[in-house]
């Protein structure tokens, strides 16, 4: 384990935990929802507002970040924290996700992957060596591995593969890191084969890293397999690391997954959805454009104690209405603020025994009328 990097497991209820997770930057209690700086900013909401919101933990792109600034210009200005004015720790994925997203241009062989830049073209070359660097060289608490994350579904023999070669990747990375004040990653590849992500996670654990990500979900696969593929992958994992379910993600899915043992999470959905005027609220979604909140003076939440619910369902209508880009920005803090919200309240249930009767609540909620409304929005 690394110099400042520690996880502590307070208290369980089923499978759900709670827990400290610490780093050179500070502790932080879980589960804990990450939001995502892509490139080094969460969309329309400066770091202040980011910070009033609860958020512990702030993710950045580890590919975003290479094309631009460069991961020189964010080392000389002191690392990703300083660079961007956080105060708290930080974590940088590998890049991985980039491997899938831009499929169509990438090249992966077993020295690693071969792209394009989408902003000119340039050709990228990102091996373990070289993912593990530029995260070094970016500063974040917590790096990812390189992995090779597949589309899903896949046939048995594309997802074998994939997962072999995220196991041998993710031995390389171990083997070039050298920074002591920044913890590694592995992630569990395997997509819905339960005996793929039993043998991942065991490879991985046999590596000894100081936490473990679940990776390759939320790509095509339903609710059902990923509490499935969940269920097969947390007995694998030790109890005393932390476990990062990666890029999910709706309030109901992190539900199920601190359910199964999972600590931590990102998503991009809190400022995406603000931005199109969906908000996040515990009885369930908001879709401020509708014409029934024109003249409604409630606050989205009259508990929730972030800027937009100083003001009225009404008022935020109005600014997506005109086309004012304070309209997103609220929204964007309050579902931010929501997301922070639920996982201090997931925690306060485990802490109290009581996680199952909040893990309801939040269900009924977030049923499948809610997910409609999200689909929609």
């Amino acid at each position: 384990m690394q110099p400042g990097f520690s996880y502590t497991l307070q208290a369980t209820d089923g499978l759900a935990r709670a827990g400290t997770l610490t780093t050179p930057h500070g502790s932080v209690p879980t589960p804990l929802f990450m939001p995502v700086a892509t490139a080094a900013t969460v969309k329309g909401v400066d770091i202040g507002r980011v910070a009033e919101t609860g958020a512990g933990v702030i993710l950045a792109n580890t590919y975003h970040l290479h094309l631009r600034p460069g991961e020189e210009v964010v080392e000389q200005g002191g690392g990703l924290a300083q660079f961007m004015g956080w105060s708290g720790p930080t974590l940088t994925d590998s890049g991985g996700y980039q491997v899938f997203s831009l499929a169509e241009q990438v090249k992966v062989t077993e020295a690693g992957a071969v792209f394009r830049s989408h902003l000119d073209g340039a050709r990228i070359e990102l091996t373990p060596e070289s993912a593990t660097r530029i995260q070094e060289r970016i500063g974040a608490d917590i790096a990812m591995q390189l992995d090779h994350v597949v589309a899903l579904p896949a046939d048995r023999a594309t997802v074998a593969d994939a997962m072999h070669r995220s196991l041998r990747w993710a031995e390389r990375c171990l083997a070039a890191h050298r920074r002591s004040d920044q913890a590694v990653f592995g992630i569990v590849q395997g997509g819905l084969e339960p005996d793929l992500r039993q043998e991942s996670a065991a490879g991985l654990v046999a590596l000894g890293f100081p936490g473990y990500a679940v990776g390759g979900l939320s790509v095509g696969e339903g609710p059902d397999a990923m509490r499935e593929t969940l269920a097969a992958t947390m007995p694998c994992l030790p109890a005393n690391r932390p476990r990062y379910l990666m890029g999910v993600g709706q309030p109901q899915d992190i539900v199920m997954a601190v359910a199964a043992g999972i600590d931590m999470f990102d998503c991009v959905l809190p400022t995406r959805c603000g931005r199109t005027a969906l908000a996040y609220t515990f009885a369930g979604p908001v879709k401020l454009k509708n014409a029934r909140h024109r003249r409604d003076q409630r606050p989205l939440e009259d508990d929730c104690p972030c800027l937009a619910c100083r003001q009225s369902r009404s008022y935020l209508r109005h600014l997506f209405q005109a086309g004012e880009m304070l309209g997103p920005v609220l929204t964007s803090i309050h579902n931010l603020t929501f997301y922070q919200r639920l996982v201090a309240r997931l925690r306060a249930a485990i802490l109290a025994g009581r996680f199952a009767e909040t893990a309801r609540a939040v269900a009924v909620a977030w049923g499948a009328a809610g997910q409609a409304e999200v689909d929609a929005g």
